[in-house]
């Protein structure tokens, strides 16, 4: 009797169907064979699923059983086909009638008990099984909550391989999990233990930060020791625009695929923000991997990439970000095959002035030759430096603003300001699939950001004194559109634009 079942494996952060054939009665030693490509993992679990069937008080065949996983030129990896092998094979042995199994995506690791246990990759499943037009996809429990956050398909949670069957037998029902994440009503994120208004001076600092995070524009601190470049950097997550519900999609997919859940938590939705050390290898930091997976590039998509010390990073691992900067995604390609994961984030680096770090400061003496300084900053190349809109100096902070009891202006009064701004960009490109100024197309910068021909003027002098790139310029009129969105103009004027040239300090000459 040959039964069939649907179930997926993942592709990166994506899912493909894989579909589960078992066929009893064939001739031959009583035995379970399983072909289509499975990996160790997917091997070992036909000693799972004999032991859930014999404790959940099913028999085992008693005749030869080929079980095929569908598409066979497809590498099936992980335990996730546990549930769907043990499905197929009761249906194929005929046990309690006729399942309706082919109507279902299943997914879900065995116990020797019987029990299902969560699995990686549940938000691409209920993608995949929506996409599919599915009546439904049946998964553990806890993966269950977190794949209802995909609206237009059911979602059912399961505990164990009995009750999975039964319900699929008709003889029990289940009701859709709904567990929906509890997004903040407003535009502003809630409060956050750091919060701006711990910085004490830097107000040309927060400006800058202020104006970064309104359009999503890349943002580099250049700063001694002590000067806050960190302490800045940790606070941007209170000033982020909580995500959209898609823009949470995307998130929670990425890091679904990655983990069971147990770090997912939809009680506090907001904007990831990653920190990696500068040891972090290129594969780390890209993604990849003999099965190739996301880096810390992917799971901050949507939200902040940190890279404190950034001279510090190989040379190698740099370089890697440029075309994901550029295109918002990262392809990669290994023997096990090709994948393109979303890399859309946001970009703050933080580094020294110098070797030593103190060029420039009036209380320290650098100790720093010409070329040690010109062989530090050489480490980040110019069409890295290109791709980041805002440099930006942090000055050491005085005794004075130390001592100052008062309060700098808090992250809720940031936000707003920021909120606001986006509400402007959201209008403005309601039309295309951008949503922020730093995402604007090459074909609509003369047209978003047009200036007026003094400025133009004004702008090319710059360019020429500063040796701007094409890439710099284009750059600059997205960061002096960000500005002007943010003090409520509808053209760039001068001093928005004489702000957003201001930004491009490391493209100066040292001495």
């Amino acid at each position: 009797m040959l039964a069939t079942t649907h179930s997926a494996c993942l592709h990166g952060v994506t899912a493909q169907l894989v579909t589960v054939e078992a066929n009893s009665g064939e001739r031959g030693d009583p035995r379970i064979v399983l072909v289509g490509l499975p990996d160790a993992a997917v091997k070992e679990a036909m000693d799972r699923v004999r032991s859930s069937l014999t404790n959940s008080g099913y028999p085992l065949p008693r005749t030869r059983v080929t079980i095929n996983l569908a598409p066979s030129d497809l590498r099936k990896e992980g335990s996730s086909f546990d549930l769907p092998i043990a499905v197929s094979l009761l249906g194929a042995m005929g046990k309690n009638g006729n399942p309706e199994m082919s109507e279902y995506l299943l997914a879900g690791e065995l116990s020797l008990s019987g029990e299902v246990r969560p699995i990686r990759g549940a938000i691409a499943m209920a993608l995949l099984a929506k996409s599919m037009g599915m009546k439904g996809l049946i998964l553990p429990t806890q993966s269950a909550k977190i794949a209802s956050v995909v609206q237009g398909v059911s979602v059912f949670g399961v505990q164990s391989l009995s009750q999975t069957f039964d319900f699929l037998c008709g003889k029990i029902d289940l009701e859709p999990c709904n567990v929906a994440p509890s997004l903040p009503q407003n535009r502003i994120s809630p409060n956050f233990v750091a919060d701006f208004s711990d910085i004490k001076g830097q107000s040309n600092v927060r400006r800058a930060v202020e104006v970064a995070v309104a359009g999503g524009h890349n943002f580099l601190m250049v700063g001694p020791p002590g000067s806050g470049k960190s302490m800045v950097a940790k606070r941007v997550p209170s000033i982020l625009p909580p995500p959209r519900h898609d823009e949470l999609l995307e998130i929670l997919n990425i890091f679904s695929s990655i983990s069971e859940h147990e770090n997912l938590n939809l009680d506090h939705c907001q904007r990831p923000f990653r920190s990696p050390h500068h040891t972090t290898s290129d594969i780390g930091l890209i993604g990849g991997g003999t099965v190739p997976g996301p880096g810390e590039i992917s799971l901050a998509h949507r939200g902040v990439l940190f890279l404190d010390e950034l001279p510090e990073f190989k040379r190698s691992a740099l370089e890697v970000l440029r075309q994901p900067l550029e295109d918002g995604k990262v392809t990669i390609s290994r023997s096990a095959g090709k994948i393109t994961l979303p890399a859309q984030f946001m970009l703050i680096a933080a580094m020294n002035p110098c070797p030593c770090g103190y060029l420039g400061s009036p209380d320290h003496s650098c100790r720093c030759s010409i070329p040690q300084i010109h062989k530090y900053r050489n480490r980040i190349s110019g069409p890295l430096l290109d791709r980041i809109d805002i440099h930006v100096e942090a000055s050491a902070v005085k005794v004075e603003d130390l001592q100052n009891l008062e309060r700098g202006e808090s992250s809720q009064s940031m936000a707003t300001r920021i909120s606001d701004c986006r509400d402007i960009q959201q209008e403005r490109y309601a039309s295309v699939t951008i949503s922020t100024n730093s995402l604007i197309p090459d074909s609509l910068i003369s047209e978003i950001c047009e200036i007026k021909p003094n400025d133009a003027l004004l702008l090319k002098k710059a360019m020429k004194d500063l040796s701007l790139s094409a890439r710099a310029y284009n750059r600059i009129l997205k960061v002096s559109r960000t500005i002007a969105d943010l003090a409520h103009s509808k053209y760039i004027e001068k001093i928005h634009l004489l702000e957003a040239i201001q930004y491009r300090s490391l493209d100066r000459k040292i001495i």
